[in-house]
């Protein structure tokens, strides 16, 4: 039986890249391929692929959105969730929205590959860095013993964002933000924001 995929990705070299790869396989055949998310989930609709390889970080629709739009719609297409980062948020929204799995865009050619047939068969499929944040979730860990709120200012420093803009976006004050990254640097073992920001994306955690 020969697996349909389509891949939704913004980076068109990476999609090449894939469609070239997986195509390579004689039991794998990809059938389409969008860079925004709401052209990804109109073509999925439309073509009912097995699988949908989805970038979580998509322009339009992000790549969760989509996920769950194809479960809400009951579209018969199993979601192989792929990004460049663990990030907790995207991880907790794609189990959600009921992806099979949860790919690295670093993993090895073979293990892509390896990922999409394990899809297909209908088995979840996990990087090895996922499988660890799984597994440390259900014992109740969390790196560095961050809560989700923490994880969520540290996501929103990540990006630049002021502590008044934190505020705002979290409907707190900047007093209790304050608080917060006061108790995430200490956490983190960090001193400035720079330093968090830059352990935070090296490690991983937004």
């Amino acid at each position: 039986m020969t697996i349909r995929v389509f891949l939704a990705d913004d980076h068109p070299p990476l999609r090449v890249g894939l469609r070239v790869l997986l195509e390579q396989c004689a039991d794998i055949r990809v059938i389409g391929e969008s860079g925004d998310g709401h052209g990804a989930l109109a073509q999925i609709e439309m073509l009912c692929p097995d699988i949908a390889v989805i970038d979580c970080q998509l322009p339009g629709l992000e790549g969760i959105e989509v996920a769950a739009e194809i479960k809400r719609r009951g579209v018969p297409t199993r979601v192989l969730a792929l990004s460049s980062f663990a990030d907790e948020w995207y991880v907790r929204g794609m189990l959600d929205a009921d992806a099979v799995g949860y790919l690295l865009k670093q993993e090895a050619p073979e293990r892509i590959i390896e990922a999409v047939r394990a899809a297909a068969r209908g088995e979840r499929w996990f990087s090895a860095k996922i499988s660890k944040m799984l597994a440390d979730w259900s014992h109740g860990k969390r790196p560095y013993g961050l809560n989700e709120r923490e994880i969520m200012i540290l996501r929103h420093l990540v990006s630049g964002k002021s502590n008044k803009e934190i505020a705002v976006e979290l409907e707190l004050s900047e007093k209790t933000i304050e608080k917060y990254l006061g108790e995430l640097f200490k956490k983190m073992e960090v001193a400035t924001r720079v330093e968090a920001a830059v352990k935070a994306v090296r490690e991983g955690l937004v």
